[in-house]
């Protein structure tokens, strides 16, 4: 099979299985569900007080957007690992380096495409309800915010891929995952703050910062996001080569 029958077959996958197409519309429906109920509710009120940050502010919801983004990535490899599936998948492409690369290139593709329209939107919309307080893609740091938030959504269900592949559960991976970014930081927060600024959602998330505190400015902490992803791709190769269907 060429290189481009075997991307559009990992496309067919995602859109036949409906908790993979399921999770990745989730990733928008959930960042623009909070996002209407946080700043419809207290968006004005918290933009009065003092030091206050309104763009990361309007990107608040993408807290909860990446876990549709983790559970996306999590559940398009998984699927591979029940009944068989991997067997199957292959049998039609022997290549196993190129069956790894295309699906990761799909999911990667995907989550990137749907996380723009929700970085993008979620800013948008919820600008609706901030009155005088609105700003517009032209404030500053806003567009960078916008690109960013979408490319951190897509880092984030690779990242998921990924350590799915290594892990073969998505169950385990969201065990793994959900405490990890959303528990750690916050309870070591103040006691590890050099350790935290590097975890993947700290570092990654600089990039909604207007303007980010710390060693590492808005891309760079992009990049250490990155570095974790191609990490976990890594490691996901590894056990997709070495191990037995």
């Amino acid at each position: 099979m060429t290189p481009a029958t075997v991307l559009h077959s990992e496309w067919i996958k995602i859109r036949s299985v409906r908790s993979i197409h399921g999770s990745l519309a989730a990733v928008l429906v959930t960042t623009l569900a909070v996002t209407v109920l946080a700043l419809g509710t207290v968006g004005q009120e918290q933009a009065e007080r003092a030091g206050a940050e309104p763009v990361f502010d309007a990107f608040y919801a993408l807290n909860f957007g990446q876990i549709a983004a983790i559970a996306f990535g999590a559940t398009a490899v998984s699927s591979e690992f029940l009944g068989g599936a991997l067997r199957i998948s292959l049998a039609a492409v022997p290549r196993r380096s190129l069956f790894y690369a295309a699906k990761m290139t799909v999911i990667g593709g995907a989550a990137l495409v749907v996380g723009l329209l929700t970085s993008f939107s979620a800013f948008l919309v919820g600008q609706l309800f901030m009155g005088e307080h609105a700003i517009g893609l032209g404030h500053p740091g806003a567009l960078r915010a916008a690109v960013g938030g979408g490319i951190y959504l897509a880092l984030m269900a690779l990242f998921a891929a990924g350590l799915t592949a290594l892990l073969r559960s998505a169950v385990a991976v969201l065990s793994l995952l959900i405490p990890f970014l959303l528990i750690f930081p916050f309870v070591f927060a103040g006691t590890a703050t050099a350790v935290t600024r590097y975890l993947p959602d700290r570092a990654g998330q600089l990039v909604l910062h207007q303007n980010p505190e710390g060693s590492l400015g808005p891309w760079s902490g992009l990049a250490v996001t990155a570095a974790w992803v191609a990490a976990a791709l890594l490691a996901g190769w590894w056990a997709v080569r070495r191990r037995d269907a």
